[in-house]
């Protein structure tokens, strides 16, 4: 461009300040979607997975996924939408790894009962036969 060249709409100086204050103002009145699904999502699965069999195999599971639940309805309350989203959607998964945990434990324990029904025991074969 040459250096006496103008430019056909000169913006002046003030109109870009204007201009730029504005897409600030725009960009901090921005909304932050609240957690709804999430939070449902989260409720629904430590609901889900809150049986008496993952409490007993999986307790540690199930109760950080209680615990990141009850820390996102606490961000809720304190309209902090982007933590309650970060906390419903890890108590989900810890929700589900808490019942992949209980299922796997339990298949274990009937693999090992189907096993030992199926072997009869050493002092089994011992004992005469009548």
């Amino acid at each position: 461009m040459k250096p006496n060249a103008r430019v056909p709409y000169p913006i002046a100086p003030a109109a870009r300040a204007a201009a730029c204050l504005a897409c600030l103002v725009l960009a901090g009145c921005a909304t932050v979607i609240v957690p709804n699904g999430p939070m449902a999502l989260a409720e629904a699965a430590v609901q889900r997975a809150s049986t008496p069999c993952t409490r007993e195999l999986a307790a540690v599971q199930l109760q950080l996924a209680s615990d990141k639940l009850a820390g996102a309805r606490r961000a809720m309350g304190h309209k902090d939408y982007v933590r309650a989203r970060r906390l419903a959607e890890q108590a989900e998964v810890d929700a589900q790894a808490a019942e992949s945990h209980a299922r796997s434990s339990r298949s274990r324990q009937l693999a090992l009962a189907a096993v030992d029904a199926a072997h009869p025991s050493d002092d089994c074969l011992a004992r005469p036969q009548p």
